[in-house]
């Protein structure tokens, strides 16, 4: 059975402060982010609808008469603000998750062809499921700042004591939800992200505290 962790695991890369960069957090803040970033990707090439938070955003667009993106940054800006009463502050993995997320996404869905074959299409959502979940973990652990909506589950989670893996459940349902009302598209690849997302950033987190632990002994 997989074990989930409850709590983001301390690691030798964490940072001081949110802004405290230091050469040995390049490649864990790098690799995950990019992960997040080829799995945004990946749900997006296969076509079986995107993650909960961009169907919020393509809600918000239909209904604002603004363009995706600009939907997607506004909605960026409002979960920033969320942040203030939280005690959340942004860092330097905030500014780059910015970047280098939506970078990676742009690259993978211009590189990776659709695929037309099911059995494809599905491993694409659930490796896009995977990648998220260790992304996440990565990225995370080293204390240099989450990006806007993994920035309210953090606060959220540091705040009332729920587990990540529930708090980030709860985040997605609800904005997928709201979205789907107001109009966004839904796929199969959308519901299977909202209910196993959480789940994989638990298993990846344990995974990592694991390996730590297994370094340090």
């Amino acid at each position: 059975m997989i074990k989930l962790s409850h709590k983001i695991p301390a690691t030798p890369w964490r940072a001081s402060s949110t802004w405290s960069f230091r050469p040995r957090m390049i490649l864990p803040l790098v690799v995950g982010l990019s992960l997040f970033g080829v799995g945004e990707g990946l749900l997006v090439v296969s076509h079986w609808g995107a993650t909960p938070w961009t169907v919020f955003a393509e809600g918000v667009a239909r209904h604002a008469h603004i363009s995706l993106g600009w939907s997607t940054a506004l909605i960026s800006c409002v979960v920033l603000l969320a942040w203030l009463p939280l005690g959340e502050r942004p860092g330097f993995g905030t500014i780059a998750n910015l970047v280098i997320i939506a970078y990676v996404l742009d690259l993978t869905a211009a590189l990776v062809p659709t695929p037309h074959n099911y059995l494809i299409k599905a491993l694409f959502v659930v490796g896009a499921v995977v990648a998220i979940g260790i992304g996440s973990s990565l990225y995370l652990t080293t204390g240099l700042g989450p990006g806007p909506r993994d920035g309210l589950m953090t606060s959220l989670h540091r705040h009332f004591g729920v587990s990540v893996v529930y708090v980030r459940l709860t985040l997605e349902v609800v904005v997928l939800i709201i979205g789907w009302l107001m109009g966004g598209t839904v796929g199969v690849g959308t519901a299977f992200f909202a209910a196993t997302v959480g789940f994989s950033i638990g298993a990846s987190l344990n995974a990592v505290d694991r390996i730590v632990g297994r370094f340090r002994q």
